[in-house]
């Protein structure tokens, strides 16, 4: 294996990091990973991303809204934060972005029990089963608990 900082080296791990990027957004920590996995050495990738993050090609902000923006319409803010913690992104990041799509919440609930179940539950066992089934996509408790209520209400 060559040494750290050697020049071919360096001029693959750039392209081998452009190239991922190119595909879609990554955060620091899962762009890292990557290259590490890929044969690279830690002391190479850091200045490399430190350099893309100057430039602002690489940002765990806006891979945090394009995450977002891609899994919110199937997963509620619980889960979106883990999986956005399970990627490197810091906890600011996280509440910033959730923050912002806080107010849909309800909605994005109601449309993901409506692709699913589409009737109200007819039983305790049905509701606990769709209850289940809300709490697995990463909505919370009162969010469940507002979309079932609301279930009910509509069908009386």
């Amino acid at each position: 294996m060559p040494e750290p900082g050697a020049g071919p080296q360096a001029s693959k791990l750039r392209e081998r990091a452009l190239g991922l990027l190119a595909r879609r957004e990554h955060s620091r920590a899962e762009l890292a990973r990557k290259l590490e996995q890929a044969g690279f050495f830690a002391t190479d990738i850091a200045p490399l991303l430190d350099g893309f993050e100057a430039k602002k090609w690489l940002s765990d902000q806006r891979f945090a809204e394009s995450y977002v923006a891609d899994h919110r319409a199937r997963a509620g803010s619980v889960k979106l934060a883990y999986d956005l913690r399970q990627r490197g992104v810091s906890d600011t990041i996280i509440d910033a972005v959730l923050g912002e799509n806080c107010n849909s919440e309800l909605e994005r609930a109601r449309e993901v029990w409506k692709k699913k179940f589409g009737s109200p539950p007819g039983d305790a066992a049905e509701t606990a089963r769709h209850i289940r089934f809300m709490h697995s996509r990463g909505f919370t408790s009162d969010v469940i608990r507002r979309v079932i209520r609301q279930i009910d209400d509509e069908s009386c």
